[in-house]
């Protein structure tokens, strides 16, 4: 089933989005734009922090079962979310300097009294 047509899947996916930029805005990260389409896909979140741009990739997940949240970062998704931070700058001139690719992984749990959120930094290189 594709993901478009899965509004659970959709539903949690924003949800887990905001509960990172939340997140990230309490540390000091600006978030300068969300849900950012690329022709090379969706850049989840992109911040700036001490002179760095950082895109975010959030992945949210409420069971283990295929895995941990980040585990499902493969490959292809790595270079697709290189090549949309490089097309994110280049229609961005203005904000050339320093910039990485992080992961957030939120795993929701019921048995949890909140969520459990690990930030991977520099992630993708």
């Amino acid at each position: 089933m594709p993901e478009e047509s899965n509004p659970q899947k959709t539903e949690l996916g924003k949800w887990g989005e905001t509960y990172a930029s939340n997140y990230l805005e309490k540390r000091g990260y600006e978030i300068l734009a969300r849900n950012v389409r690329t022709p090379y896909g969706e850049i989840d979140i992109v911040t700036r922090k001490n002179d760095r741009l950082i895109f975010f990739e959030v992945k949210t997940r409420t069971s283990l079962k295929y895995g941990y949240p980040e585990d499902s970062i493969t490959e292809e998704k790595t270079a697709h979310l290189v090549d949309s931070a490089e097309s994110y700058l280049q229609e961005h001139s203005e904000l050339l300097c320093d910039w990485q690719i992080d992961v957030i992984a939120v795993q929701v749990d019921p048995k949890l009294e909140s969520p459990l959120l690990t930030h991977f930094e520099n992630a993708i290189t």
